[in-house]
């Protein structure tokens, strides 16, 4: 081995003794992107599309919507690609709740239809949102996998287009140990939430598609540039952990100290909600002006900025 090669071998030894994990974690960007937004991998996003779709639509091959020069964090979507009979299937994870996320998707896709040159034939269109976390109204459902087909709007009665499907996969709402896991559906969604704790393949995992995820996410195979990508999703992903995990324990403080104030059980479980609703409020708002930022950088009309992210106009003018 040259005096090089050694140099790297260590360096990567030292990377994944850093990262105390033998797999990346599937919800940073860089994971995320590695599993379901890469050409190699479509095998993968083939079969987890399947799983989700429970043969409404039965995906035999796609190709990636992006330039070969294209780097995939400039990518609006985490994987945006066409099934061989035509039909969109954009993938977006998402690891903060977003009040908007149905109308921004339906921006992002005008957009894309006109910089692909869609054909004039309406395509069936599928969004697949993987959350990490819980729509409220779903926090006392059993299920992790939510299907809602959309209409937008009419034209003299008619209904303008119906074929946007939005399915919503909730990790947050997924307890199953890996016993009890039984579909393909069940092993995915365990992969999504637990893949950086373990240190094999399972014996209940193996298998061709299973055996490639753990083949192209094991760390110790990357390459210094990967390795060093990779590391730099982790603190994007830890730095939205802490300030998720830090919002709720500012919500609890407000909740606390209003229920001292109004009794403790009524006055607890108001001010939680309270002190949670108005850091979320502040969060969403970030969002939409880093979102802002980003639509203007890219030329995007003031009037359709304030329509899609609900900011003031006086607050886009001070961008």
């Amino acid at each position: 081995m040259s005096r090089i090669k050694r140099i790297f071998a260590i360096k990567k030894k030292k990377d994944m003794e850093h990262f105390g994990e033998r797999y990346i974690n599937p919800l940073t960007d860089f994971g995320f992107k590695r599993i379901f937004g890469t050409p190699f991998n479509s095998d993968l996003l083939v079969d987890f599309l399947n799983a989700v779709l429970a043969g409404e639509h039965v995906i035999t091959d796609l190709s990636y919507n992006f330039d070969g020069n294209e780097s995939m964090s400039m990518a609006v979507f985490d994987a945006y690609c066409t099934t061989e009979d035509g039909t969109h299937i954009i993938v977006e994870m998402q690891n903060l709740y977003h009040g908007f996320f149905q109308y921004l998707t339906i921006y992002y896709i005008v957009e894309q239809a006109k910089e692909k040159n869609w054909d004039c034939e309406p395509n069936n269109v599928y969004i697949v949102g993987i959350m990490n976390f819980t729509f409220p109204e779903d926090k006392k459902s059993d299920d992790c996998v939510f299907k809602e087909e959309a209409v937008i709007g009419t034209i003299r009665n008619n209904v303008f287009y119906d074929k946007f499907t939005y399915i919503y996969v909730e990790l947050t709402n997924f307890h199953k140990t890996l016993e009890e896991c039984e579909t393909v559906t069940d092993k995915w969604l365990y992969c999504l939430n637990n893949l950086q704790k373990l240190q094999e393949c399972p014996d209940i995992l193996q298998g061709s598609i299973f055996e490639q995820l753990f083949n192209t996410t094991e760390i110790d195979k990357f390459t210094p540039l990967e390795v060093k990508g990779y590391e730099q999703s982790v603190k994007a992903y830890r730095d939205i952990k802490n300030g998720i995990d830090a919002a709720k324990a500012e919500g609890e403080r407000i909740g606390m100290a209003m229920g001292m104030a109004e009794g403790r059980k009524k006055g607890m479980q108001q001010g939680i909600k309270e002190g949670l609703q108005q850091c979320r409020k502040e969060r969403i708002e970030d969002m939409s002006l880093n979102l802002a930022r980003k639509m203007r950088s890219l030329g995007v009309a003031d009037d359709i900025i304030i329509q899609v992210t609900g900011l003031s106009k006086e607050k886009i003018a001070r961008l």
